[in-house]
């Protein structure tokens, strides 16, 4: 799904006032994000961005830390591009590859972000991407990731229902919005919040810890560990 999407020229086009009225409180976000990175990321740092396509999250990180640089990676050329364009002169202190985790410079990384990305991979695919973060990362280091987390059951359908009534605004008739959770469910391989969290672990972090939800979005933030998973 992601490649075709995100190669679509409207949808590129789009993305960033979708992603706005898709996600609950995203400039929120983007600054629990920078906080949270401030922590320990020095002035000079430097922060990986996976998924960086669309330049939401670079461009709010650079416009609050000068001396900060970043390599940000997307399979997505011409989401790269409207990266570029959304950053305008603050891309200069931005690497952006095309392509995925294994074709990311090798680091070492200050701290790293996943934002809005990691539902479109299955899980054998998240494990490699996020082991291939981890070992990207300084000991100790932060990363931080938010995507679509749903659990089983009943409660499934209501809960992605709930969040696409809230990105299809008041106007949506409820036939629209059962049709765009239904698709949401097949679309994307959505993991539950405890396998999230347990793949976060295996793939070699610590301290794993919720620092934000909002419908069925979650965000993870963990700690690179001194010695990679093996995998």
């Amino acid at each position: 799904m992601r490649a075709d999407f995100f190669s679509d020229p409207a949808a590129v086009a789009s993305y960033a006032e979708r992603t706005r009225r898709s996600v609950p409180g995203l400039d929120v976000l983007h600054g629990i994000v920078e906080q949270i990175l401030a922590e320990s990321v020095p002035n000079d740092g430097r922060v990986l961005v996976v998924g960086a396509g669309g330049g939401l999250e670079l461009t709010h990180l650079a416009e609050h830390h000068d001396e900060w640089t970043f390599d940000g990676v997307d399979p997505s050329a011409p989401m790269l591009d409207a990266a570029r364009e959304a950053m305008g002169p603050l891309a200069a202190r931005a690497a952006l590859h095309d392509g995925y985790m294994t074709d990311a410079p090798e680091g070492p990384f200050d701290a790293a972000t996943c934002l809005l990305t990691l539902h479109f991979v299955s899980r054998e695919e998240r494990l490699r991407t996020l082991r291939e973060i981890n070992r990207r990362l300084r000991p100790g280091a932060p990363l931080l990731t938010f995507h679509h987390s749903v659990p089983d059951g009943n409660a499934r359908a209501a809960w992605l229902e709930r969040h696409t009534r809230f990105a299809a605004g008041p106007d949506a008739s409820p036939a629209q919005v059962a049709e765009s959770a239904a698709t949401l469910a097949t679309q994307l391989p959505i993991l539950r919040p405890d396998e999230d969290e347990a793949l976060l672990y295996e793939a070699g972090f610590e301290d794993v810890g919720t620092y934000y939800a909002a419908l069925t979005l979650r965000g993870w933030l963990a700690y690179a560990s001194d010695t990679t998973a093996d995998g």
